[in-house]
Parts: C-alpha cells; structure tokens; sequence
C-alpha cells in the first residue's frame, strides 16, 4: 500500500503529525505499538485543558478526533524494518505486511532504563517519576526524595526544592565536591550518604530504607532513568545528539532528520518526557512533512 508518509508511532507526538497531514487530505498510516512511554501514569499534568487527566483518556480522544479523517489509517503492530530513501521508503511491519511512502516520521519514543532497586520499577510513575514539572504539584510541599543515579541528580536537587523540601539520596553514584554541597545548602537541600535498600509503597507515599536500616518515608522519589532509543534509528542511519539522559535523535527546527525525507518528533527527538512538547514538535513535524511533500527536499 502507498502512503504519502508513514508515521511509526501513535501516542501524542505521532498523532499531532498526523492531523496536520490529515487536515490537507494527505494518505497516511500511523503504525503503534501500544507500549506509550507514560503508561504507568495514571494522571497527566502540564497540558492546556487537560490538565490531571488520564494519559490513556487525552490519548483515546486524539486518536478518536484523527481516525475521523477519511485519508487515515491506523495499524497497530510493531516495525521491523525501514529500508529506501526519499519518496521510496518501505516499512516492514513483524506480522509480515509492508507499506510504501514518500516520507518517514519517527515518533516512537524511548524506552527508560531505572536504577536497579528493589521495589522502583512497581512505583514507577506512580510514587516515582522523572519530571517536577508533570507531578511535583501533586506532592504538596515535603517529603520529596531525588535518588542519584548520576551527576545528574544534582539537577533535581536543585531544581525539587521550589515543590517541596528535598533530599537528595547519594546511593553511591557519585560524591558532590564542596562547590556542589554549597549549592545544596543553598537551595535547602538535605544531603544523605549510603546505599538505598529497597522501596515500598505506604498509605501517603513510599518508604525508603537504607542499607544500614535507616528508613525515609517520602511523598514520592525523583530518578533520572537512562534513556534508549529503538533499532530503527540505528537502521536509518540517523545522527544522534547526546542529552544528560541518553541519545537522541537530530533534528533541525523542522523536526528533520540528517536522513532525506525522514523526520523525528517526541521523545525520539527531545528529552523531556513531556506531553506539550510532544505535540508542539509533533505539529511541526506534521507541517514539515507537507512543505516537502509540496516543494520537495
């Protein structure tokens, strides 16, 4: 089947690029894997209009508001292989079907790596998060807890205390230097060496026991996960940028890629983990598209 542009990917993102192709009547399909990043959310916030509603819900209503256009298809399955250029591409999908389209647009997101502790992975989303901005509010104004998976973790405990008073669990990933300690104290930050044991789930939030039986019960705990991107990327040949989190896609201020014809919007393409700037770069993406589709490359 032909398509003016494949889209790989059906959350926030890829749905905004394709509502743009579909309000100027362009053929597309949107292949998605059902596995969106925020799954584990059970509430979204930060979204104009939507803002404490559930992920699952603004996605279902998206998709309900694109599949209303007649020149949209959707597919629901897992790409395998991207193989072509410009104007030529071909997508291979696993249960064997195969699509034609003159333009590509990644947005399939990442996969978050977490810190290895017992009791994380069960809370992930729901008493353990990544973004201040999407569920910091919640937390009301103490008990915040940052566990250090890097360096890194000095930006959250940094950055937490405008939510709430913060700690910042060292666990061994890394030592601050007096400057960094400095900083801390400043911002009011407290400042906890030793190992972190497990996490468990409480009536108002989570508890954090150490290695030497120290217990911390929290509102909820900050990690910066490690994030991975998918082997299409590689397939494509696409440059990458580093981010403090992982590789990314590169992209230009029109979402496009380093590969002719292939564009990236979302997670892919920026590490921030949110739903506003999934859609903001998954519109540009969309519009993009079309302007080559026009004028060409």
């Amino acid at each position: 089947m032909n398509f003016d542009a494949v889209i790989i990917g059906g959350s926030y993102a890829g749905m905004a690029a394709g509502l743009q192709l579909a309000r100027v009547r362009r053929k597309i399909v949107l292949v998605d894997a059902g596995q969106p990043r925020n799954r584990f959310a059970s509430h979204s916030h930060g979204f104009l209009t939507q803002d404490g509603a559930s992920p699952a819900e603004i996605a279902a209503e998206a998709r309900s508001q694109l599949m209303e256009y007649p020149t949209v298809e959707w597919r629901t399955g897992q790409v395998e292989a991207i193989a072509g250029q410009v104007d030529n591409f071909s997508v291979a999908l696993a249960d064997g079907s195969t699509y034609s389209a003159r333009r590509i647009i990644l947005a399939a997101g990442v996969t978050d790596e977490l810190p290895v502790l017992p009791g994380l992975a069960e809370l992930w989303g729901k008493h353990v998060f990544h973004c201040p901005y999407c569920h910091g509010y919640e937390l009301g104004k103490e008990g915040i807890g940052v566990l250090a998976t890097s360096e890194l973790a000095m930006h959250h405990g940094l950055m937490l205390p405008d939510w709430g008073a913060t700690t910042l669990f060292l666990n061994g990933a890394f030592e601050p230097n007096a400057e960094q300690l400095a900083q801390l104290k400043a911002r009011g930050t407290q400042v906890e060496y030793g190992a972190a044991a497990r996490l468990s789930a409480q009536a108002e939030g989570v508890e954090l026991v150490m290695q030497d039986d120290r217990v911390f019960p929290l509102k909820g705990l900050f990690v910066a996960p490690r994030i991975h991107l998918g082997s299409l990327v590689v397939q494509l040949g696409c440059e990458l940028e580093e981010s403090p989190m992982g590789s990314i896609v590169k992209t230009d201020a029109m979402q496009a890629t380093s590969i002719p014809g292939v564009f990236a919007c979302g997670d892919v393409a920026r590490a921030a983990g949110s739903v506003t700037f999934a859609v903001a770069d998954g519109a540009m993406a969309g519009l993009s598209t079309h302007r080559t589709l026009m004028f060409g490359i």
